[in-house]
């Protein structure tokens, strides 16, 4: 049975072994290029295990991300993607179809096993003669984490140029004449040398990345060519790896 193209793609043959975080971040990375991504779900439970959604605000942008990603080697695994088969709980809201009663249902099944380990923790306690432990609110695997990775509202770039008449700032950096390799810096902690290479190599002549030994925050990336590396540059340039991390992306000294 086909399944009709929606905001939501579903992914899997993912590489097990990356943590949740690295894996959400990863992700997000990658598919931020294709459109708005409203949040990414990664659970690392034993049925969830290899496995993500990402939830698109429009549907062609869904669309292209599987396209464009199908097969796609992320951590050493082509991806396999799909149209999830029905709407995610966040599109059914903005559509208006969005129905309590099976969320519940779904969230009780989600943590039935939660609750059951809360049971015995508190048969336990009233059995060493202490208060048993509250029930309290659900179990935190229930209640799914604010899409911390969706961006924020634009803001004005960190360490912009100051106006003209005002002595240069310290962290701007001056425009260098064509190059084929990209000095990359404003990166995040997280940054790796598989992160950029995921965003960097969808581009034609893309050759490498090298960290800088001792600093997260700056990259380079070679190309064949200083055209390609153009291309690459203007197309990622303030590309946000996370929500508060904008590439600030110039052509490196010669």
């Amino acid at each position: 049975m086909a399944v009709h193209p929606n905001h939501t793609i579903y992914i899997n043959n993912l590489n097990e072994k990356i943590k949740k975080d690295e894996l959400k971040k990863s992700l997000y990375a990658i598919f931020s290029q294709f459109g708005q991504i409203l949040d990414i779900v990664a659970l690392k439970t034993f049925k969830m295990r290899g496995q993500a959604f990402v939830i698109f605000k429009e549907i062609n942008s869904a669309a292209n991300a599987l396209r464009s990603m199908q097969g796609f080697p992320f951590y050493d695994k082509p991806m396999r993607i799909q149209f999830s088969k029905k709407d995610s709980e966040v599109i059914a809201k903005m559509k208006g179809t969005y129905v309590e009663q099976p969320k519940r249902s779904r969230d009780k099944h989600e943590d039935e096993g939660g609750k059951r380990k809360k049971r015995s923790k508190a048969q336990a306690n009233v059995e060493q003669n202490q208060a048993p432990v509250s029930q309290g609110p659900p179990p935190q695997i229930a209640a799914r984490p604010p899409p911390q990775l969706n961006p924020p509202v634009p803001v004005a770039p960190v360490g912009m140029p100051a106006p003209v008449a005002a002595p240069p700032a310290v962290s701007a950096i001056p425009e260098q004449p064509p190059n084929q390799i990209l000095f990359i810096t404003n990166l995040p902690e997280e940054t790796n040398e598989m992160m950029l290479s995921m965003l960097f190599n969808q581009f034609p002549g893309f050759k490498e990345v090298r960290l800088v030994p001792g600093r997260h925050d700056i990259a380079f990336v070679e190309f064949e060519t200083d055209v390609q590396a153009g291309a690459a540059k203007d197309a990622l340039q303030s590309f946000k790896i996370t929500p508060t991390n904008a590439m600030k992306i110039t052509f490196a000294k010669k």
